[in-house]
């Protein structure tokens, strides 16, 4: 039945349906409503699959674990910039986010003598890096001697002096990936390739 513009309704059209005396309207749901429930189906969708299909993130213990651990990143980062020492570069060395960090900063920068592996001219004679993994030290090997060889670099030895490139921060995490293939209080010896002849 159209309405008639002369002799508007009275009353609005509802639908013939009756539910416990509740009568219903026979109109569209306006705009906005729709838009709410198509959104939330498509977040939904999205957030399923971002954790169930994908397992883009951690769920549950692992990823309060994951968060708690770049919680203490962020708090070693932030204490390493305002003191450093030897005891928050090993602090450092034992947080894997702060490790990850440096392994991104080693391979992009440090592979080229140090090779992948860390061992240098050990492993191949076309290094030209120390090995990194052993005990053994040419310019010392506590963690703040090790900052300070990759700040100032070796020249002498083909080492670039790395402070003015990577900055305080990139340097100490890369220091702290090297130090994770140490343990704290492990012997530090001189090289034997630097010892004066006999």
């Amino acid at each position: 039945m159209s309405a008639d513009p002369n002799h508007p309704q009275s009353e609005p059209e509802f639908r013939p349906h009756t539910y416990d005396g509740i009568r219903e309207f026979n109109k569209r749901l306006p705009n906005w409503w729709l838009f709410t429930l198509y959104g939330a189906i498509v977040f939904w969708i999205a957030y399923w699959s971002y954790y169930e299909w994908f397992r883009v993130e951690p769920e549950g213990p692992a990823g309060i674990q994951l968060a708690m651990t770049r919680i203490e990143a962020a708090k070693l980062a932030a204490t390493a910039a305002a003191n450093l020492n030897d005891k928050s570069l090993w602090e450092m060395s034992r947080n894997p986010v702060i490790v990850e960090e440096g392994s991104k900063t080693f391979q992009s920068n440090c592979i080229p003598c140090h090779l992948a592996s860390l061992r240098g001219k050990h492993e191949s004679p076309a290094a030209i890096g120390p090995d990194l993994t052993d005990q053994y030290w040419i310019h010392g090997g506590n963690p703040l001697d090790l900052y300070r060889t990759v700040t100032e670099g070796v020249p002498i030895k083909g080492m670039p002096t790395w402070g003015p490139v990577l900055g305080a921060r990139r340097i100490s995490e890369a220091v702290a990936f090297v130090l994770s293939y140490h343990k704290e209080g492990e012997p530090m010896l001189v090289d034997p390739s630097v010892l004066p002849a006999k």
